[in-house]
């Protein structure tokens, strides 16, 4: 599902202009982007977590130079989804015919 398929979904379902819905999932974006960028993580009951993870300093490889380059500590965004989402999902996508779950 990509995002015009969710803006559509949610605009049969609600009954919200496309525009609207769109306009609303832009402002979520923005605001769990700004958020993290700020250093803090974004939990949604129910959803999951939106955290940052600390990756430490590590030696890498320049495959063509055939070198060592060090690769400083640094972070990444991470979601980590809520434990009655992850049931959910597992029970559901075990109950789907096999070949609706090869997308």
């Amino acid at each position: 599902m990509r995002k015009a398929d969710l803006v559509n979904a949610i605009s049969e379902k609600t009954g919200v202009a496309k525009v609207d819905v769109l306009v609303s999932l832009e402002e979520l974006f923005k605001e769990i982007k700004s958020t993290m960028q700020s250093g803090e993580n974004v939990y949604i009951r129910g959803f999951g977590s939106f955290v940052i993870k600390k990756r430490a300093k590590k030696v890498g490889r320049h495959i063509k130079k055939g070198k060592s380059i060090e690769i400083p500590e640094h972070y990444i965004p991470s979601f980590k989804p809520a434990k009655v989402f992850t049931e959910q999902v597992k029970i559901n996508v075990h109950a789907l015919p096999k070949d609706e779950t090869e997308d």
